[in-house]
């Protein structure tokens, strides 16, 4: 039986991955063995988040009076918190990959910005490309009309060449 200075610890350390965080997805754990967990744990921490599996009366605790308090509702049966510290996106995408690669548990939902997102909500927040791939993309769109110019006088600047070598040919034949 777990101690109140124990159950006291979990409270704070969840509260305090809560203020750092900017989402956190509730993920069913059920049927993970703890290597599992242990792995998936492990790429969200390197990927700027963390895993924790806690007791349901704890987490509820520990949500109160934060932007995540509208989770409650989703601490039924065993569940696990994924948080994103960094990145809205990696979370969810990294649970539900792990979810669709073990075949076991379930996304059941999550919260941003203090909103409620359903489980079908935070698995379309899944399938949303990353922050990087974001900044790529927009990177790539800004610099696409730069790059399009420069091609185009490039262009120019080829055929005007190769017009001036040909009179040049021409005049010395």
């Amino acid at each position: 039986m777990a101690t109140k200075a124990f159950k006291s610890n979990k409270i704070d350390l969840l509260k305090t991955k809560l203020e750092k965080a900017q989402v956190a997805v509730v993920t069913e754990y059920k049927g993970y063995s703890v290597d599992e967990i242990t792995a998936l744990r492990r790429s969200l921490q390197k990927e700027s988040g963390d895993y924790m599996v806690t007791k349901n009366t704890l987490a509820k605790i520990a949500v109160k009076g934060t932007d995540f308090e509208v989770l409650t509702e989703l601490f039924k049966g065993p569940v696990a918190l994924a948080f994103g510290f960094e990145d809205q996106v990696t979370p969810a995408k990294l649970a539900a990959k792990f979810i669709k690669e073990s075949k076991k548990g379930a996304i059941l939902g999550a919260a941003l910005d203090g909103k409620l997102l359903t489980a079908q909500e935070a698995e379309a927040l899944a399938k949303l490309p990353s922050r990087e791939e974001l900044i790529a993309r927009l990177m790539g769109s800004i610099n696409s009309p730069a790059t399009g110019i420069a091609g185009s006088v490039s262009a120019v600047m080829a055929s005007l060449t190769r017009a001036v070598a040909a009179v040049r040919d021409q005049k010395a034949a």
